[in-house]
């Protein structure tokens, strides 16, 4: 495909989520299995462009003075990906796959945006209005430049499991990926946001990370884990677990000793972590369902740490999944 039906192909998507009120990933479903044509590269191109649009719709649609889609997918391109004007034009303008030539407002847009500096904390953000109150209170007059950090690409984190490997190890099965330290934390990878328009490989491709050797797992988790402090030998539970991100991180910590339990009142969301945990190398855990009954029954005074990171922020939710 060329960049006319790329553009037009995201344009397309990006109108059946609004007016259809699709999910994102079913309406790329849809279009790509409509679209039989379209290799690899213009499917990451036009899910990059989908998922850029909808991260900055309301910033774009600012700097554009117009709200339509076709405005935020032609700002995205200029402002976003940093293409010049001309191919822009090329793209919107190319006859039969393109989306139809620019206005003489379009045009006078992309040369001179409006000054994002004026539009409101939530415009700057590209967060809704109702949310503003809430986001004021934690971040006050930086509110605007924060939302603009959540509507960023996010990279790809992931924390080395010492039960199975080591940092050295792993980066070097992950070099492919361009893994790279964290600073923060001995055992953090970071694998940087790539450009939309290229087609990343998947960790779970590796075959060190069907040994176990990593987990995919945001910074942020792997630093409350962190938080728990020493824990070899203790008894440790997780009383808010979830799908067990981080009962893995504190159990890699604990070198398989002493003991922990995971707990989350949902018993659904504790379903895989047995499965995780076998693959993990893990050999002290105990997962304890609210489907039974009295499920913390026989814990009470021996647990050295209660950990709880309740509730999640979503943030690593807000820049994956726009929609």
């Amino acid at each position: 495909m060329r960049d006319a039906g790329r553009l037009a192909a995201a344009i397309e998507v990006l109108t059946q989520i609004d007016e259809r009120h699709r999910p994102v990933r079913m309406a790329l479903k849809n279009w790509g299995e409509a679209a039989r044509y379209a290799g690899s590269k213009d499917r990451a191109f036009v899910s990059g462009l989908v998922l850029d649009v909808l991260r900055r719709r309301r910033s774009l649609g600012w700097r554009m003075d117009d709200e339509s889609l076709r405005a935020a997918a032609l700002g995205a391109l200029k402002f976003v990906w940093d293409w010049p004007l001309e191919r822009i034009a090329e793209a919107a303008g190319e006859e039969p796959h393109g989306p139809g030539p620019l206005t003489d407002g379009e045009r006078a847009a992309l040369e001179h945006p409006r000054d994002l500096a004026e539009a409101s904390p939530p415009v700057r953000g590209d967060y809704p209005d109702w949310l503003d109150d809430s986001i004021a209170r934690a971040f006050g007059d930086a509110r605007g430049e924060e939302g603009a950090g959540l509507s960023e690409r996010a990279p790809v984190d992931l924390r080395v499991n010492l039960l199975k490997s080591d940092p050295e190890r792993t980066l070097k099965a992950l070099s492919s990926l361009l893994a790279e330290p964290v600073d923060l934390l001995p055992t953090a990878l970071r694998m940087p946001a790539l450009d939309p328009m290229t087609r990343s490989g998947a960790v779970e491709t590796i075959p060190q990370f069907s040994k176990g050797w990593f987990e995919v797992q945001d910074l942020g988790s792997q630093i409350a884990a962190a938080s728990a402090g020493e824990v070899k030998g203790k008894q440790v539970l997780d009383l808010c677990a979830g799908g067990g991100g981080k009962t893995l991180a504190l159990a890699s910590a604990m070198g398989n000793t002493g003991q922990i339990y995971a707990y989350d009142s949902d018993a659904r969301r504790l379903a895989d972590t047995i499965r995780r945990g076998d693959r993990a190398g893990v050999r002290n855990l105990q997962v304890r369902s609210p489907v039974n009954p009295e499920p913390l029954k026989g814990l009470e005074g021996k647990m050295d740490v209660v950990f709880i990171d309740a509730p999640c922020t979503g943030t690593g939710s807000w820049r994956r999944h726009p929609d």
